[in-house]
């Protein structure tokens, strides 16, 4: 028989839904500000009010406005207050194939029990057992009724997708991407996870030194505070890799907030981060390719269950928080200003039925209480409030320090590094202080920013998200109208002389005083140079601020290593332009300015035309470079002998070898855009591509084609007392070492063993190893074979190393299948 709604849950009169919403948003009200016994940890998480309102860095009526909108509550209480917006719930559209049903099921049982710190209501809190029971499987079976196809991602050269790349997350790589790119200024980073480590700043060594009174007298106790993450809850349970990785994607898609940003990443990149959040799942159910039974009252009872379940979203206001195509939100309740804040009705021995309970502590209710005292009073806010309430929702300080609040957590700094660690201290690896940006960034670059068209810092791990337009709208007004920047002076106005030719030279010979030592140019710079670019400038800063950065850099941005080339306003260039300084920092504009147009700096143009070809001598040389056989992440590797190679370490394979000259570094330390690395030498030899090993199946499974996907972990290399490296890397439980280095014959002999790491759950049944491949592949003896670009290959094995030939899409493939049950060891000859 199909199942029966329980009477308290079928549809009533307007008049009545009007009469009980009344009672009940009286009695929530009272039942927030009522003592209860409950702490901070049973109640939402929400990051900024956590974070300032629970220390009283901010007011607790701010506190309290924050929670308004952070928990929907303007999604039934009407607002004129544009602030108060409600944040909203996830679309659930697709809501079906992103989130497993028995999630879903224990989420609307428990919401705070299943994922702790949700800012969801418990919207059946009232009822009894059993027919919360009902409701909940109603529920949970419409909700899983909500299906959308996935979007078809297409590749180009610069981001492959792989095919159903979803399945070959690298859990690993994910784990770095996760600790690296920003994921950790709000979540949870592991405690296990290794950084570099770095020289604390002067704030932090004092941190280090004082007691709790000591701080607290020097007003650093926010400084020195732990920061609390925002909660995850059990990912394994509510995804699969599939829907997860789709999510990571595009979060704006999902929640249109923006409290979840869009990292940008490649379909590879999001499959490893799922892969890593993922880790631990017992079995990854594909939610996504259930189908519904049709099989007789099966069906009919379904049907059933997800119309009771579609009635009940609607009279349970869910839609006035989510969106559901062709559901649209009910009318509102009462007005936010009208909510009564006293009342001899209580929530404390259980909520009313069939309304949302929210679970808050007494500090968290009292701070509502005061946001709802002083709303009636005062409806709007000025635009300083404002901005500073929008980076408070969309937890901005979480990154960034404005005005001596928020920031990067104390404990949290170390994860935000510098690609190659080189220390340029806070300011060059930690995001950029908001404190005065509406006076210093043009509003158009601003929004270029938020919408994901910037990037100024490339040796920065992390990134700055893109948000969705909606949610970043008004912030490039709100800075320039509370910082002073609606004004700004024409380049006219602050650079009268700017457009004379002879300023654009001397700005020129300016950039040679210091600004070559800590920026590049046009993707030029100075050996070991890491710093912002200063490309593009004139579009990205207001010329006041420019001039007034120079003149005086401290007064600007507090703790700068911007040396002051100006002091007390005084040129140290008495001979450039009279020594005349506002001349001399015209010039530098104009220069910087057109700088397209202009040549490099000669300090840079200087070093440039130096000899940088490499010639090994005593010791081998190893140089990470970017090859076009070898890849972005190419290891070239150089020897006296005058035999060389190529190691891609992105795809873990031999790339190339050559015999001659090596090569020439410029490209490598001057020109990030420069074209591909070349062998200066002769009789180069394009070697068998792609993985050297692989899990399979049997000979006739593909080989794969890419690193992650089959596996592979690159650990770098170690060098020898001679300078030779080791590559060291990974395949599924299997530890590799692989040595390359010349034979006297002027060929390359590699040295390969094969370890099962201690204590591995799992070594793959049957391991393959590839040495050679061609259009076709010769005998030349047992155990070597040459293809037709002239490479030969040999092998030798303890057992038989014979192994077999195949055609693939590839071309021939020599396949030897291994046992790895102690350490194997494998010798490869390479000779062309």
């Amino acid at each position: 028989m199909p199942h029966e709604r329980p009477q308290e849950l079928l549809p009533r009169s307007v008049k009545e839904e009007f009469k009980l919403n009344t009672r009940f948003f009286v009695a929530m009200v009272t039942c927030l500000i009522l003592p209860t016994n409950r702490t901070s940890a049973d109640s939402p998480f929400v990051a900024a009010f956590d974070r300032f309102a629970r220390h009283a860095d901010i007011g607790g009526a701010v506190g309290g406005r924050l929670l308004l909108s952070e928990l929907s509550c303007t999604g039934c209480h009407s607002t004129n207050v544009q602030e108060l917006q409600p944040k909203g719930g996830p679309n659930l559209d697709d809501v079906g194939n992103r989130v497993q049903s028995e999630w879903v099921k224990s989420l609307l049982h428990s919401p705070q029990k299943v994922k702790p710190g949700t800012t969801m209501p418990d919207v059946l809190a009232s009822l009894p057992l059993g027919q919360k029971k009902h409701a909940v499987n109603a529920l949970a079976t419409f909700l899983e009724s909500l299906r959308q196809p996935y979007p078809e991602l297409k590749a180009n050269g610069a981001t492959p997708v792989p095919l159903e790349f979803w399945k070959h997350g690298h859990a690993e790589h994910g784990r770095t991407l996760y600790h690296q790119i920003g994921c950790v200024a709000c979540h949870e980073p592991d405690n296990d996870y290794e950084v570099v480590k770095i020289k604390p700043s002067p704030i932090d060594e004092l941190l280090e030194q004082l007691d709790p009174d000591e701080i607290a007298e020097m007003g650093l106790t926010s400084a020195a505070r732990r920061v609390n993450s925002v909660p995850h809850g059990e990912l394994p349970t509510k995804y699969t890799k599939k829907s997860l990785t789709f999510f990571l994607l595009a979060p704006e898609k999902v929640r249109p907030s923006g409290r979840m940003p869009n990292f940008q990443l490649s379909a590879v990149d999001a499959a490893d981060i799922a892969a890593y959040l993922l880790r631990g799942a017992k079995i990854d159910v594909a939610t996504d390719s259930r189908k519904p039974s049709h099989s007789g009252n099966t069906a009919i009872n379904n049907s059933s269950l997800v119309e009771q379940g579609r009635k009940l979203f609607v009279n349970l206001q869910c839609a006035n928080c989510h969106v559901v195509t062709g559901l649209k939100p009910t009318g509102p309740a009462k007005p936010l200003t009208n909510l009564q804040t006293e009342t001899d009705t209580t929530c404390l021995d259980g909520p009313l039925r069939n309304q949302p309970h929210f679970e808050l502590d007494d500090f968290a209710r009292n701070s509502v209480v005061a946001a709802l005292t002083t709303m009636q009073a005062q409806t709007d806010v000025n635009t300083a409030e404002s901005l500073n309430f929008r980076m408070l929702q969309l937890n901005c300080y979480a990154c960034h320090e404005r005005n001596k609040q928020g920031g990067v957590g104390r404990f949290r700094k170390p994860y935000f590094e510098t690609i190659g660690h080189v220390d340029i201290g806070d300011e060059g690896r930690l995001p950029p202080p908001l404190t005065g940006v509406g006076q210093k960034l043009k509003e158009p670059w601003m929004r270029n920013i938020f919408n994901g068209k910037a990037a100024v810092r490339p040796h920065m791990h992390f990134r700055m998200p893109k948000f969705p337009e909606s949610a970043t709208r008004d912030l490039p007004s709100q800075f320039l109208r509370t910082d002073g920047g609606t004004q700004q002076p024409s380049e006219q106005s602050v650079f009268s002389a700017a457009r004379r030719p002879e300023l654009v030279e001397a700005g020129r010979q300016l950039m040679d005083v210091g600004c070559v030592q800590c920026h590049s140019f046009k993707g030029h710079a100075l050996p070991g140079t890491v710093g912002v670019d200063l490309d593009g400038i004139a579009n990205r800063v207001n010329p006041k601020w420019f001039h007034g950065f120079l003149l005086n850099p401290p007064e600007l941005k507090a703790r700068t290593r911007m040396p002051t080339f100006f002091p007390n306003g005084t040129s140290q260039n008495k001979e450039l332009l009279g020594g005349d300084t506002d001349k001399q920092i015209a010039a530098m504009w104009a220069y910087l300015r057109d700088l397209n147009k202009q040549p490099l700096p000669e300090k840079i143009i200087h070093a440039r035309n130096q000899n940088y070809e490499l010639t090994p001598t005593d010791r081998p040389i190893v140089l990470r470079t970017f090859m076009q056989s070898a890849g972005t992440h190419a290891i070239a590797v150089g020897f006296p002998q005058n035999v060389h190679f190529a190691f891609d370490a992105e795809q873990v394979s031999l790339a190339q070898a050559w015999r001659g000259r090596f090569l020439d570094a410029e490209g490598t330390w001057f020109v990030r855009s420069a074209p591909p690395a070349d062998p200066i030498g002769n009789a180069r030899a394009r070697l068998p591509g792609g993985v050297p090993f692989a899990a399979i199946d049997s000979p006739l499974q593909p080989w794969p084609t890419n690193a992650e996907t089959a596996g592979y972990r690159f650990g770098g290399y170690r060098l020898n007392k001679d300078g030779v490296p080791t590559f060291l890397y990974r395949i599924h439980e299997i530890d590799v070492e692989d040595r390359i280095q010349p034979t006297d014959d002027g060929g390359l002999v590699r040295q390969i063993v094969l370890r099962k790491r201690e204590g591995a759950r799992h070594v793959a049944d049957q391991l393959y190893f590839r040495p050679h491949l061609g259009k076709t592949l010769t005998l030349r003896q047992a155990g070597a074979y040459s293809n037709d670009d002239g490479v030969t290959v040999a092998v030798s094995l303890r057992s038989d190393p014979a192994g077999e030939l195949r055609n693939s899409d590839a071309g021939t493939e020599w396949l030897m299948p291994l046992e790895v049950n102690s350490d194997l060891q494998i010798e490869v000859q390479y000779s062309w």
